[in-house]
């Protein structure tokens, strides 16, 4: 038999049996596009978890700083080696702070406070969001701007309030315009602080503000490690390391990527036992059409087909059956990478889909002619004058 003519075939039989195989081939169909979605679309999924690692301790920020408690001479971050972080590998953005003591006098009240010179890429490096207002940005840092954000908690003490936008608030002896009040923040000193443009602090809050504390954003928490082990030798390279400490969250980042691969274990367990129940129902499904075929089988022998013949035909039928739940399993695949492309913002490479797709049709089709295998050859090898006998 011709394999055009075989396939044509098997397909007929497919189709005219399809309500027999629809559990086969809704099994393989969800396990091709659960596998497809896993592989188009982990690293933008992982890549927007770690956008808000925050949120969970903040595991891919890696906190460098010298410590004043060490020596009295002050120690803070120098331009060139802060470009130098900026370009290492797996660093995605980075940021400056220090911080000094004010004070602000409203309606008859004293209130002392932290002030925390940031400079425009605070809030993004540590997840921090605007509760009220807004946050301000790089024009604030480069125009030298007497604006403030202040902590939940400290608004609360001064205003009573947090809906304070726009409120004018003299700290020290300069009068600033208040744009917004900190959301985002687990730490109850940040919530207690006011955050200042890292220039303006400088010409107006007393006290030296140097930029003596760096947040490094990781991209992934993949790249933690290796950009932790490298700073040492960064800052050695352009300043003196003394009095340097750097702070990982390592118990945090050991728990959150021991639960990503649990994750990722489940998900690919749950697939390779969607992708087994449908190969055993291949094995099922054609059982029982190799018994309720055995007539056909024994007619077709006596006619002369050979056990090739008889074995080809039915392993074309296991191929077209897992066939086509691939595809289908290609098609929902596709819808639900769609969905999840707009739920996160970022679309995978169309190659990675395609490679994804050749992959989980490979694996599709070999579960379904390995499953096939079997039922085939013991119809190949059945006797013809039993088989045609069979009631």
């Amino acid at each position: 038999m011709r394999l055009n003519d075989l396939m044509r075939v098997s397909v007929r039989q497919v189709i005219r049996h399809r309500r027999r195989y629809i559990g086969v081939v809704l099994a393989i169909a969800l396990g091709v596009a659960g596998f497809l979605n896993i592989v188009t679309m982990s690293r933008e999924v992982k890549q927007n978890f770690n956008e808000n690692l925050e949120l969970i301790g903040g595991v891919n920020v890696i906190k460098v700083y010298f410590d004043k408690a060490l020596s009295y001479q002050p120690q803070w971050f120098h331009q060139q080696t802060r470009a130098a972080f900026a370009h290492l590998p797996g660093v995605k953005t980075l940021t400056v702070t220090t911080a000094g003591y004010a004070h602000t006098d409203w309606k008859g009240k004293n209130y002392d406070f932290t002030a925390v010179a940031v400079d425009g890429a605070f809030w993004q490096v540590r997840n921090f969001w605007a509760l009220t207002g807004r946050l301000f940005g790089y024009s604030a840092v480069t125009g030298r701007k007497r604006e403030c954000v202040l902590g939940a908690e400290l608004a609360r003490k001064i205003f009573g309030t947090t809906d304070i936008t726009g409120r004018t608030l003299q700290i020290d002896r300069d009068l600033f315009r208040v744009s917004g009040v900190l959301g985002g923040v687990t730490d109850s000193a940040l919530a207690n602080s006011a955050f200042f443009p890292m220039t303006t602090a400088q010409d107006r809050i007393s006290g030296d503000l140097l930029p003596d504390h760096l947040y490094l954003r990781c991209k992934t928490w993949d790249d933690v490690a290796k950009v932790a082990a490298e700073i040492p030798a960064i800052v050695k390279a352009h300043q003196s390391p003394n009095q340097l400490r750097v702070e990982v969250a390592w118990e945090a980042l050991k728990r959150v990527k021991m639960l990503a691969w649990w994750i990722e274990f489940l998900i690919y367990l749950a697939i390779s036992a969607t992708f087994l129940l449908g190969g055993v129902g291949i094995w099922n499904v054609m059982m029982a059409a190799v018994t309720s075929r055995t007539r056909e089988i024994g007619l077709k022998k006596a006619m002369g087909a050979e056990d090739r013949d008889i074995m080809a035909q039915f392993l074309s039928e296991a191929f077209c059956l897992s066939a086509v739940a691939a595809l289908l399993g290609a098609g929902v695949g596709r819808i639900v990478m769609e969905i999840l492309s707009y739920v996160i913002g970022c679309r995978p490479p169309e190659d990675l889909f395609f490679l994804g797709l050749a992959l989980a049709f490979l694996f599709a089709v070999a579960i379904g002619v390995g499953a096939g295998l079997y039922p085939s050859l013991r119809a190949s090898r059945m006797e013809v004058v039993t088989a045609i006998r069979y009631e």
